[in-house]
């Protein structure tokens, strides 16, 4: 039983690291634009100061409200987890990862970003214990209204990359392709996850969302 919490915890916070990660190197490449989240973070950053990485955290404890009421149960602890490290990675690896200076190397970070971040949700949400606040937000969707992962991610994606833009958030081809691709990619990334962790597990484990 430790053994299996253990794993779980393993991969939950190995799918954070690989989120922030992922979140990093798409603001260091924003020249093609930045993820719709991060557009509003930035926005944000832009007009009231702090960083990225807070304004990540106070955006989730505002979305954690909205979700904890609509799908009428409070929130794992793995969610409160979520929001803070999710923040805290993101500065980090921004503090570390030295700003690029070529076309080249901008365009591999992005890139290289987007499909971090999506295989990082992935990895956390397939350990079920508590997705994050925006992913949260999704599984709601999801629940409420039975539409896919990437039809439910794929509209906030595009909503928020709008207020986001109304603030002063970088925007640009980059956005409009995270906005389409996250959803997509998380999918495949968390039917992956769930089979590894079944696997280490030696058992069934139980899925938090049907992938449709």
């Amino acid at each position: 039983m430790k053994k299996g919490i253990g794993i779980q915890w393993l991969f939950f916070f190995v799918g954070l690291m690989v989120m922030g990660l992922g979140v990093a190197l798409t603001v260091k490449g924003q020249r093609f634009g930045v993820g719709s989240w991060d557009v509003l973070h930035i926005g944000l950053f832009k007009n009231f100061g702090l960083s990225i990485g807070l304004w990540s955290i106070i955006m989730g404890v505002i979305i954690i409200t909205i979700s904890s009421i609509g799908l009428h149960e409070f929130p794992k602890i793995g969610t409160f987890m979520n929001m803070i490290f999710v923040g805290l990675f993101i500065d980090f690896f921004n503090w570390i990862i030295p700003d690029p200076h070529t076309f080249s190397v901008q365009f591999i970070e992005f890139v290289l970003g987007i499909v971090l971040l999506a295989i990082g949700a992935g990895i956390y949400i397939s350990a079920n214990l508590g997705a994050g606040p925006r992913d949260s937000l999704m599984l709601f969707f999801v629940k409420k209204f039975g539409c896919s992962i990437t039809v439910a991610r794929t509209a906030m994606e595009v909503i928020v990359a709008i207020v986001g833009y109304f603030l002063g958030g970088p925007i640009g081809i980059g956005t409009i392709v995270m906005a389409f691709a996250l959803g997509p990619i998380i999918q495949v990334s968390l039917g992956y996850s769930q089979k590894l962790l079944e696997k280490c597990l030696g058992d069934k484990h139980d899925k938090q969302v049907a992938v449709h």
